[in-house]
């Protein structure tokens, strides 16, 4: 098995000088949240920007399968997509297509791109290249996503289903009990959904007391770790109380 690579999330800090600040720490790649907070595209081509300098992926959380920003966030040089709420098989063929160029979707041709440093060049290459190693991710985060997940992940497309432990958590009846058999039983049927159809399986939200029950145990290839307001506001609180006595 691969060893897991860990991301940290973004959801204040929009400079490009935050990936450097997570390469540093040692992560994996880094997530610019979109969803929750105030950062938006302009943070995020900074960031891509700087993670295609430094050689650290940067991937793009958007509001969801009918924001209109899910391609723009890979034309503006991000290493892939984090969708929430994917709940049906047409949410995933709608975001699948979005992130494709055709023949395979429904991708707008755009102008030069920074993964390929603005070089001007032919469509088809463009086209070819852009799509290297882009990853589509659909967040599994409710009962409907649950109970859809096999052709969820058999949509042609997408390349990995992570999930939001706690809106999981919560979507199934079992709000802030993420050790609870029923949400155990839920990550390992996302897994097996994701392995047994050629995705990767991704978690995000998961307490480190349960990663290797919810996550290691099942495989998962992209783990994020924390975001970096929760870094500061527990580290910082937990600082406060050695420092106290």
């Amino acid at each position: 098995m691969a060893t897991p690579k860990f991301g940290l999330a973004f959801c204040l800090l929009g400079r490009a000088e935050a990936v450097l600040l997570a390469r540093g720490a040692g992560f994996d790649f880094a997530v610019i949240d979109m969803e929750h907070g105030p950062l938006g595209m302009s943070e995020l081509g900074q960031a891509a920007a700087a993670g295609i300098a430094a050689g650290l992926p940067v991937f793009g959380r958007v509001t969801g399968p009918g924001s209109p920003d899910i391609a723009r966030v890979l034309d503006c040089g991000a290493s892939g997509v984090i969708v929430p709420h994917v709940d049906s098989l047409s949410d995933a063929r709608r975001i699948a297509e979005a992130c494709r160029f055709a023949p395979r979707g429904t991708r707008a041709l755009p102008g030069p791109l920074p993964a390929l440093d603005y070089r001007v060049v032919p469509a088809a290459e463009l086209t070819e290249e852009a799509e290297k190693g882009v990853k589509v991710i659909a967040m599994i985060e409710s009962a409907a996503a649950l109970a859809a997940v096999e052709d969820i992940a058999a949509v042609p497309g997408i390349d990995m289903l992570m999930i939001g432990s706690n809106d999981l958590a919560d979507g199934i009846g079992r709000r802030g009990q993420l050790d609870h058999p029923d949400v155990a039983a839920a990550f390992a049927r996302i897994a097996a959904a994701a392995t047994g159809n050629g995705c990767a399986f991704g978690v995000m939200g998961l307490p480190q007391a349960l990663l290797q029950s919810h996550a290691l145990d099942l495989g998962a290839s992209h783990i994020v770790a924390s975001n970096e307001t929760n870094l500061i506001a527990e580290g910082g609180a937990a600082l406060l109380r050695q420092m106290r006595g």
